[in-house]
């Protein structure tokens, strides 16, 4: 199997939560160190838009979003430590999900109370008007800030007792729900000062908390955007055997002129064929005039899947 490609960015959190991931199964990966924000010359035209990191790309297939990255590196690495082990895949599936979407918006108004003030103009500007839809800028969350910080101290509070006598959610091992609720919980630790931890009663989280930080990322080496783009470019996509061309829960068939769309933010339509889909992932087919043949895969939640 091909080595994967992680296009990420290094004070990205859910890059963190990929990196750890690589770590965890022991895969050797290739790393794209791309922006924080577009421009993305060489990614874009890969990605047919979307425009959320990281990106995980193997050959010419690129697949989109955490969410289905996870059980992708299950599916295509399967030696060494799932992610999403059989017995608690649906729960992990679900409350990773949940976790990131509820948390992260809380997460930034805590976050920025501390740090906003180093926070780049550009940065919250891009934030504002192409992805989050909001202004993240210190002044403008601080009338949130006590909301937020509620939010969030109740949510450890479940996670707490949810952790008791455990090494991880689901026992022994590590799964994904852990890794999505410990990179949120890695963006305040990470760049607060250590109040926080009191703050958000965390204290008795940071044995769990460091488990997984001492994963680390394993063992990689540096890519270009260059040479990523030049793997996709003489690579064709893989056949798509683990779904059904036509088992769209919704009906759409193979061939179908489709559009995929987060639901949530950074809402850039990605336009294709469809290749297949179900409950879980969908597949569409795009040709790019200098990337050729591509693959882009998405997960189902989250995301709108319509005929274009």
């Amino acid at each position: 199997m091909t080595s994967p490609i992680l296009h990420n960015y290094e004070f990205s959190t859910f890059s963190e939560k990929v990196r750890t991931a690589l770590g965890y199964k022991g895969i050797a990966w290739q790393s794209v160190d791309i922006p924080g924000m577009p421009p993305r010359p060489l990614l874009t035209p890969l990605t047919g838009g979307y425009r959320r990191a990281p990106v995980l790309q193997v050959g010419a297939d690129i697949y989109c979003d955490t969410q289905l990255i996870m059980p992708t590196l299950d599916r295509l690495y399967p030696g060494g430590k799932p992610l999403l082990p059989a017995a608690s895949e649906g729960l992990a599936r679900g409350l990773g999900f949940a976790w990131e979407r509820q948390m992260w918006i809380p997460t930034i108004g805590v976050l920025v109370h501390y740090i906003g003030e180093h926070i780049p103009p550009e940065f919250i500007k891009d934030r504002k008007e192409g992805y989050l839809g909001i202004d993240i800028s210190k002044d403008a969350m601080a009338p949130q800030f006590e909301q937020h910080l509620q939010f969030v101290r109740a949510q450890y509070a479940w996670l707490k007792q949810a952790l008791t006598g455990k090494a991880f959610l689901f026992g022994d091992a590590l799964t994904a729900a852990d890794l999505s609720i410990w990179q949120t919980t890695f963006l305040l630790r990470k760049n607060c000062p250590p109040v926080v931890d009191a703050l958000l009663g965390l204290q008795a989280i940071i044995p769990w908390y460091e488990r997984i930080a001492a994963i680390g990322h394993g063992s990689f080496s540096a890519l270009t955007a260059e040479q990523a783009f030049e793997v996709a470019r003489s690579s064709e996509p893989a056949p798509v055997t683990h779904l059904q061309p036509n088992g769209d829960p919704g009906g759409l068939k193979a061939g179908t002129a489709v559009t995929v769309t987060p639901e949530d933010n950074a809402r850039v339509p990605v336009s294709g064929t469809l290749v297949a889909a179900g409950e879980h992932e969908v597949v569409i087919h795009r040709r790019d005039e200098q990337a050729g043949n591509l693959h882009i895969h998405f997960p189902r939640l989250g995301f709108d899947l319509v005929a274009a």
